[in-house]
């Protein structure tokens, strides 16, 4: 007997919770519990802040949108993603702390390789 899978068979992989797609930020929840008090932290200098992310749900902002203690707005046309962390709360008051892992590309290949 030959069993073979069709392709909704393959196993997906996980999604990232936090996304980027050229200037835009995804994160997403998939946890059965609601995000409360999210910050987002660009560069460790740029926040951007909002209530909660549902269960199960997603967030979106333009990287534009984050901004500096002082008022600077990130420029995703003239600068460069380098750190991206999120902080929030559960409902059971236990923190959230999730931080993206980026690929080595470029030059930096070279200098860990060596």
């Amino acid at each position: 007997m030959l069993i073979t899978c069709a392709p909704a068979c393959r196993e997906t992989p996980p999604i990232e919770p936090l996304q980027l797609d050229g200037n835009l930020l995804t994160v997403n929840n998939r946890t059965d519990q609601d995000w409360k008090n999210v910050e987002i932290w660009l560069n460790t200098y740029y926040r951007l802040k909002t209530d909660s992310i549902p269960a199960k749900g997603r967030f979106q902002a333009p990287l534009d949108a984050f901004v500096a203690g002082f008022g600077q707005r990130f420029e995703f046309r003239r600068m460069q993603v380098k750190d991206l962390r999120l902080n929030a709360t559960s409902p059971d008051g236990k923190p959230v702390e999730i931080k993206k892992q980026f690929t080595v590309g470029g030059l930096d290949r070279l200098k860990r390789s060596s």
